[in-house]
């Protein structure tokens, strides 16, 4: 996300110092890096406008906590952003015409190779070109390697600070009078704050990237199958396991090897019982699990009622038969293995 703004601007400062250096009549540069910019744009906008789609999907309501912290989340990042991009365009208009355009040249060059990268795997997936092992080795490294373009664009703009404290750290820049050398200094002063700005950004996505994304983004571990029996056909699960109100998450292994999860959780304000697969028709057998005493799909992030578990619809797990005797739940065999292909890996 904050490769494209940092270009875009990029393309934006060049298109100024180009405005700048020439004659007024000579407009195609600057024309032709302020269409580029607004394409870079466009291409990143469709993911950006669906984020809030994103996180009311899993919110049950937009006026929650968690809601509120994604959102600060959300615009925070966009801050970033635009920090991020408006330094590294300052930072380019302090710089001399050829580095400013062997900066601009190097990052529209990544990105360049990134998105002929990523046509090549659509071509290759829709058999627009004949696929051989170099271009096969070529798609599979690009795939696997995404962020290396970002990094390596991240790296570019990391030049513009640098050559900006190296220019500040020799200033040699003659002045007839105290107030100039004033005016000299206090731009130099400026240069920095804007370097300074560039590579503060430039740490705050380097932490977002190697620590916080991979928080955020953890795969959740699934709470371990409980121990039950199975008796006259029937797994049993007693009352008294599940309680707590909890979700807690059984299992019948049939014959051919495959385990078949089903999920129980006691609904709230009530004396009757959430059951079903532990799994969907839309997702699959990826699972659920507990968060903040609510139930959420593993692979989509949904939040389910858990007043409606036990009921079609949606993401709700998969309605399995079920009947209630002497203080326990008594699933019948017959009714998990009907279910058997939806946990074949």
């Amino acid at each position: 996300m904050i490769g494209v703004p940092v270009v875009s601007i990029a393309a934006f400062a060049a298109a100024l110092i180009l405005e700048k250096r020439r004659k007024t009549q000579d407009i195609a540069a600057p024309l032709l890096a302020g269409i580029l910019a607004v394409i870079a744009m466009g291409y990143a906008l469709p993911d950006v406008f669906s984020y809030p789609y994103n996180i009311l999907l899993v919110e049950k309501s937009a006026i929650s906590t968690v809601f509120l912290f994604k959102m600060i989340g959300v615009i925070l990042g966009f801050v970033l952003a635009y920090l991020a991009g408006l330094a590294a365009g300052k930072g380019l208009l302090r710089l001399q015409k050829g580095e400013a355009f062997a900066v601009v040249t190097a990052a529209f060059g990544i990105h360049a190779l990134r998105q002929i990268a990523g046509c090549l795997k659509v071509m290759q997936t829709k058999r627009l070109v004949e696929s051989n092992h170099t271009m096969f080795e070529i798609v599979k490294f690009t795939s696997n390697h995404d962020n290396w373009f970002l990094f390596g664009i991240m790296i570019v703009t990391a030049v513009i600070p640098l050559l900006i404290y190296l220019k500040s750290a020799r200033v040699n820049e003659p002045y007839n009078t105290p107030a100039e050398h004033r005016k000299i200094r206090k731009k130099w002063i400026v240069n920095r704050r804007w370097a300074t700005t560039a590579v503060l950004c430039l740490v705050m996505v380097v932490v977002n990237f190697t620590i916080l994304s991979p928080i955020a983004n953890a795969e959740v571990q699934l709470s371990p199958v409980e121990e039950t029996r199975v008796e006259d056909g029937n797994v049993i699960v007693p009352f008294e396991m599940v309680e707590d109100g909890h979700l807690h998450r059984f299992g019948y292994t049939t014959e051919g090897g495959v385990e078949i999860r089903f999920i129980v959780i006691k609904k709230p304000n009530s004396s009757s019982y959430g059951i079903g697969l532990d799994a969907c028709d839309i997702c699959g057998e990826t699972g659920y699990y507990e968060k903040d005493g609510q139930v959420v799909c593993k692979l989509c992030d949904v939040v389910m009622n858990i007043n409606t578990i036990g009921f079609k619809g949606g993401c709700n797990p998969i309605v399995i038969p079920y009947t209630i005797e002497n203080g326990s739940i008594l699933v019948p065999v017959e009714g998990l293995a009907a279910y058997e292909k939806e946990f074949k890996s």
